[in-house]
């Protein structure tokens, strides 16, 4: 049977998402759109627009369907190791690679991998989707992700991303020359126009990576990136946002393609520190550039000559 809910006072001409979202926290407001997309969520009987106003005193027919978790498999894939104890693991992940199974990647993923290599070792806190998963890299980023092998270390690197002081420095190469060090500061968010991409907006969550210049070659440049906080495609965002786009990049970079060989998007994870959650020491992780970062590099020290 579907749940009924009575529209009170306080929420009268609310958007009918934006009041699901305060009625039903538990559930996220887009999975709640498209509820109501759907026809699963009626208004005094009938399908309404997510953007609809609700008005005092109306009923609201929610159906939630019961979600099917597809069976996530340990899968025997070779895993490059950084570090590893008892209560962690670090590992460099290749481009290519998703990091944890969604639609259409319920295999080959890092989680198939770190499940086959730690057994039942694994922090639960994420659920059987995402198994010791506290943060994560796109798919065509490599380098260092930390896995948590229980729930006191999840807990830890979680407070830790939270509160900012895990260290992380990303490589790139960027189109353009960028002429100094900068820091940009500026908030993302979903983009209206395309809910896979995210975008500076004014309403969005702040965000901040500093930029340092590696290596200049003119109409592009090696840059190091310190993320301060880690948004959604962040990196990314930001570079493309100050018109210095990461080559390769095929959502945010530009159409036009640099005159040589990328194989895909030339950003890498590289350095990764924390503090250990049971021992308390700085453990710092490097992850070597990739054989088709260090040949774009290659490329560009050649075109420099």
């Amino acid at each position: 049977m579907p749940d009924l809910l009575v529209v009170t006072d306080e929420y009268d001409g609310e958007r009918i998402d934006r009041y699901l979202a305060q009625m039903l926290p538990d559930q996220s407001r887009s999975y709640l759109k498209s509820l109501v997309k759907d026809g699963c969520i009626l208004v005094r009987g009938r399908a309404v627009k997510p953007s609809t106003p609700v008005q005092a005193g109306e009923e609201i027919s929610v159906e939630i369907p019961e979600k099917i978790v597809p069976d996530i498999l340990p899968e025997d894939i070779p895993l490059d190791i950084l570090y590893e104890d008892e209560d962690l693991l670090v590992v460099n992940k290749p481009k290519g690679m998703v990091v944890h199974p969604a639609a259409g990647h319920y295999s080959g993923t890092l989680v198939n991998a770190v499940m086959y290599h730690c057994g039942s070792d694994l922090s639960g806190i994420n659920g059987v989707l995402r198994p010791g998963i506290v943060h994560r890299i796109d798919k065509d980023t490599s380098g260092s992700v930390l896995v948590c092998k229980n729930d006191f270390t999840h807990r830890s690197i979680a407070e830790q991303l939270k509160e900012h002081t895990i260290v992380r420095r990303y490589y790139a190469v960027v189109h353009g020359g960028l002429k100094e060090d900068r820091t940009i500061d500026q908030p993302i968010g979903r983009d209206p126009a395309d809910r896979l991409r995210m975008a500076v907006r004014p309403d969005g969550k702040r965000a901040v990576t500093h930029c340092r210049v590696l290596e200049s070659f003119g109409e592009y440049t090696y840059i190091e990136c310190r993320l301060e906080t880690g948004r959604t495609h962040q990196i990314r965002v930001h570079m493309a946002y100050i018109r210095h786009p990461i080559i390769g990049d095929e959502v945010y970079g530009p159409r036009r393609k640099a005159p040589f060989s990328t194989d895909g998007q030339c950003l890498h994870a590289g350095i990764l520190g924390f503090i250990h959650p049971r021992t308390g020491a700085y453990i710092e992780t490097q992850a070597p550039l990739p054989a088709y970062f260090e040949n774009v590099l290659t490329q560009l020290r050649r075109r420099q000559k």
